[in-house]
């Protein structure tokens, strides 16, 4: 016999990107169940590197702990397709520019957050089928105590690179066939002294160390001479000693493997991230080459981005078209991320033809202001979502940087006011009062705060989103025209 149980939105996948809607769901109070085919977060070695946009936002949603700020700008050395010289500056009182952290930590950090907010998490369930209709979504999964449906008001795909939401609610993709061969493992080096270090490119392709504290090393290589011939069989330690010792020319014993894996160039991007009732995010929306480390900052930005307005969706305080601006600020964001990676294989391709252009690129990276534009194509801070207002607004679409908001004994800033999940009025100068009382409709949505004398805000009032841009400022149009657009009627 099957059992329905109820609820206001289901997601499918339990990894970070996943698991992070559930928190941000919880946050706000609405009825989620997350669906997880595993039994328990993987130890495997994934994604380690959280780039600065992401990492500001998860700050500003109240994640990551307590991350250091800075005084001051901060720089980070960074590379590009192996190339050494690229930089990554954040301004001043934001977190560190890039932060290493295991995405099994990550899984783990944003799973307790979500249980601990009500949300229910059920890991050993498979998802086997599911079906909308005009009013809601069904999803059959298969569980310890047999099959269960689950009924919602709204579903998210954040099942990864084989979605099977994807799959079943038929979104159509682009993609891009694999021309490379990888493979990523941790082994136990037997001579480490005679293994190269760090990234090593020679005419075959690349080999590329890097130790960890336990005394295993992450070994990558890269053959650019065409995809696996038998992707689908199990990778072991000796395959990847072999290829890592014919790439370098030389024998790289190795042994004690904790994982060995396979990837590829292969790319994929659905061609809308929404369909009805059903979206996707992270390796279920958009898969790429992992140079840079620029695929679970993606998700993760994804998933802040899509929650709070889903919330919204659910309690009936979204504007019209709300739900729609997930495609339209998140796929573009995944394009560019694509593009660049393709840019950088390119570049690390053997080939000698292309030791001219390598040479270019890396003298252009000496250059500040073209550091600044990779390094901040690479970390997202160069992302700006499009203008609703029909307003040619310059702060619009816009990530508000961290500024201080209130001076005294228990000083505010932008980071430490929108964790409380509310979208945020900031308010300075003689026109506050009007402003507040313009906003009076949207109490029940917004918190509203006035500034003090001093504070460095960049204009004299501003509506910031709770992932951090900045829907509307006085060049925008109206503020009651912008509440209402964003979340609907006045109260």
């Amino acid at each position: 016999m099957r059992t329905t149980t109820h609820t206001e939105i289901v997601v499918v996948g339990g990894g970070p990107v996943g698991m992070l809607i559930a928190a941000e769901l919880g946050a706000y109070g609405i009825d989620a169940v997350v669906l997880e085919e595993k039994s328990a977060t993987s130890g495997q070695p994934k994604a380690g590197t959280v780039h600065a946009r992401a990492v500001q936002a998860l700050a500003r949603r109240g994640y990551l702990g307590l991350p250091r700020f800075s005084d001051a700008p901060v720089t980070e050395q960074f590379h590009f397709a192996g190339m050494p010289g690229l930089t990554i500056t954040v301004p001043a009182a934001e977190p560190e520019p890039v932060l290493k952290r295991a995405q099994a930590d990550l899984e783990r950090e944003f799973e307790e957050r979500a249980r601990d907010r009500g949300v229910t998490v059920l890991r050993g369930h498979r998802v086997t089928a599911l079906r909308q209709g005009p009013d809601g979504v069904e999803v059959v999964a298969e569980g310890p105590g047999g099959e269960h449906t689950y009924s919602a008001g709204f579903l998210v795909g954040a099942d990864g690179a084989r979605s099977t939401v994807r799959r079943e609610a038929g979104f159509t993709e682009d993609t891009h066939p694999a021309t490379v061969s990888a493979m990523m493992g941790l082994v136990r080096l037997t001579e480490p002294d005679k293994a190269p270090r760090g990234w090593c490119r020679t005419e075959r392709g690349w080999v590329i160390t890097k130790p960890v504290p336990d005394g295993h090393t992450l070994v990558r290589t890269l053959d650019c001479d065409g995809p696996h011939p038998h992707r689908g069989t199990p990778a072991t330690v000796r395959e990847l000693r072999d290829e890592a010792s014919r790439i370098a020319g030389y024998d790289i014993p190795m042994e004690d493997a904790l994982s060995v894996t396979r990837f590829s160039d292969f790319t994929r991007l659905v061609r809308h991230y929404r369909k009805d009732r059903v979206f996707l995010a992270g390796d279920a929306a958009h898969v790429h080459f992992p140079i840079g480390g620029q695929g679970l900052s993606t998700g993760l930005v994804d998933a802040l981005n899509l929650s709070w307005k889903l919330a919204h969706a659910v309690r009936g305080t979204a504007g019209e078209g709300l739900l729609d601006t997930y495609d339209d600020e998140r796929r573009p964001a995944a394009q560019r991320v694509i593009d660049n990676t393709r840019v950088q294989l390119t570049l690390m391709r053997p080939a000698p033809e292309l030791d001219p252009l390598r040479a270019m690129v890396a003298e252009l990276l000496t250059l500040e202001q073209t550091r600044r534009h990779v390094g901040d194509l690479i970390s997202a801070q160069e992302t700006v979502y499009p203008v609703r207002s029909g307003f040619a607004s310059r702060w619009e679409g816009r990530f508000l940087e961290n500024v201080a908001v209130r001076d005294g004994a228990e000083p505010q800033d932008v980071t430490g006011l929108l964790p409380d999940s509310r979208p945020l009025l900031l308010l300075s100068g003689e026109r506050a009062a009007a402003y507040g009382k313009s906003a009076r409709g949207w109490a029940h949505v917004l918190n509203t705060v006035v500034a003090s004398p001093d504070a460095a805000l960049p204009c004299e009032a501003m509506l910031v989103r709770p992932d951090g841009h900045i829907a509307w400022a006085p060049d925008a149009g109206d503020l009651t025209d912008a509440l209402r657009l964003w979340f609907g009627e006045p109260r």
